[in-house]
């Protein structure tokens, strides 16, 4: 499950580059309300730095790193679970029909998957 989560997330940062490099229109992302250049990029860099963290987050329970203790890595799953939650909601009420059908199943199941490894480990 969690080689899963690593492989998922990994493929939302490329996603996110994609978007920065402006080869994914960006009216499919943030809900198609972003209204400036400036205002993607910042958004974009903040959702990729993050989805860098979750996914180093993720390599603990794959077996790729042991740098963390598995409480603290538990904590952060169960945070990425409620965040992904939350933007599955988010995802649902978005303006681009592509983002609520592609995105609201990812994130969803971004979110049971990192509840099943917290419940795992």
């Amino acid at each position: 499950m969690a080689r899963w989560l690593v492989a998922l997330l990994s493929a939302v940062v490329v996603f996110h580059v994609l978007v920065v490099l402006q080869v994914v229109p960006p009216e499919i992302v943030w809900g198609g309300r972003l209204t400036s250049r400036q205002e993607l990029i910042h958004f974009e860099a903040v959702s990729i730095t993050l989805n860098l963290f979750m996914i180093f987050v993720a390599c603990h329970p794959a077996g790729f790193l042991k740098v963390l203790n598995t409480r603290l890595i538990k904590w952060l799953l169960a945070i990425m679970a409620a965040l992904f939650a939350l933007n599955t909601v988010g995802n649902l009420l978005a303006n681009n029909p592509l983002e609520r059908w592609i995105f609201t199943p990812l994130t969803a199941t971004l979110a049971v998957l990192c509840t099943l490894i917290v419940r795992k480990l």
